[in-house]
């Protein structure tokens, strides 16, 4: 396993990160724990939760995660070994409200008092002192996140960069969090909290946690050029496009047990010529003797400004394929490959 520096930070990560959003909705604790062991054996000790998760969103499994993940640290003893990184929920519209996340039933924010609440929550669950890196799973104003190609106009109503980096740095301060980062964010947001960290001393971001994958290289239009001058590197979360690079759902193909089956929350991975993309990376990789998996996962952690790759597997056998595939070499050949799938089908999932 390989390592990256997190940001500009003194924190060393796995280029593989261990994703966690299906535990308590489609895997028990036990197997939770499973996980957890294997991965760290392999070297992956960099590992993704969020205080919304599992996932999909709902009052039942809310926080689950974080409590699977809180029994593994006290059972092993092993919170020295890992690098936790959690998230705070952002403006809850995107979801209906969330109101059922805070104690007082509002809509979640990103105000100091609820990103206080989320902290401290997390913390609980997680049964640890400190969080390695803290995240605003999306912004807190009302931006169109999680799929989209067209930009709409937003009313100006949302908490400043500023108060935002503030509340967060109550927490640095205390001990509780040592590093921030953003997610779902976009170009402007992300020169936002710069400059205000810049300006007024306030915690700089380390990371940006977006979606990136063969059929959603949007990252690269603005984001990347950021990630690199700046050292905000990517954590490409849904690298496998939710299962379809895949594979695994060509053909209108649902297997028993996949998110598909279970929850229909595949759109942002259904318009058009998504199809006919996937069908040409799962073409590409089977031409080059390799699996669709790991040949997409290969490709977000040959890119520069790719500090880590988030990877989420329901099975043991998926978890090794996935681990598995940070040990293949990625050639000039493949590069060229991709660029021309993507050249004819551009971004059909972003």
């Amino acid at each position: 396993m390989e390592y990256a520096k997190l940001g500009r930070t003194d924190v060393s990560v796995s280029r593989c990160c261990l994703g966690t959003m299906t535990w308590g909705s489609q895997n028990s604790e036990a197997e939770a724990h499973e996980q957890m062991d294997y991965a760290l054996s392999r070297g992956v000790t960099f590992w993704d939760t969020a205080e919304m998760y599992s996932s999909p969103p709902n009052p039942e499994t809310q926080g689950r995660t974080e409590s699977y993940i809180g029994t593994w640290l006290e059972k092993t003893g092993k919170r020295h070994e890992i690098v936790l990184a959690s998230k705070v929920a952002g403006r809850g519209s995107a979801f209906g409200g969330l109101t059922w996340m805070r104690k007082d039933g509002a809509t979640t924010r990103q105000t100091r008092a609820q990103i206080d609440e989320a902290v401290e929550g997390s913390l609980k669950r997680l049964k640890t002192d400190y969080l390695d890196l803290y995240q605003l799973h999306w912004p807190d104003r009302p931006v169109r996140v999680f799929g989209g190609q067209v930009f709409k106009d937003y009313e100006q109503d949302y908490e400043r960069f500023g108060d935002i980096l503030e509340a967060l740095d109550a927490h640095v301060k205390k001990g509780s969090i040592r590093h921030v980062g953003v997610s779902n964010e976009f170009p402007w947001g992300v020169m936002r909290f710069l400059s205000e960290s810049e300006t007024r001393g306030l915690p700089r971001i380390a990371s940006i946690q977006n979606a990136y994958h063969l059929a959603n290289r949007t990252f690269e239009y603005g984001l990347a050029e950021i990630a690199m001058r700046e050292q905000v590197g990517l954590l490409a979360y849904s690298p496998l496009a939710q299962g379809q690079l895949t594979g695994k759902y060509l053909d209108g193909a649902a297997p028993e047990g996949s998110r598909k089956a279970l929850y229909n929350r595949m759109q942002r991975y259904e318009g058009p010529g998504a199809l006919e993309a996937f069908r040409a990376y799962v073409d590409l990789a089977k031409a080059n003797g390799l699996d669709p998996a790991q040949l997409a996962l290969k490709f977000c952690d040959a890119r520069p400004f790719v500090t880590a790759t988030i990877i989420g597997a329901t099975s043991m056998a998926q978890l090794k394929t996935d681990i598995d595939a940070f040990d293949l070499n990625w050639t000039d050949e493949l590069e060229t490959a991709v660029n021309a799938i993507h050249a004819r089908h551009p971004n059909p999932c972003p």
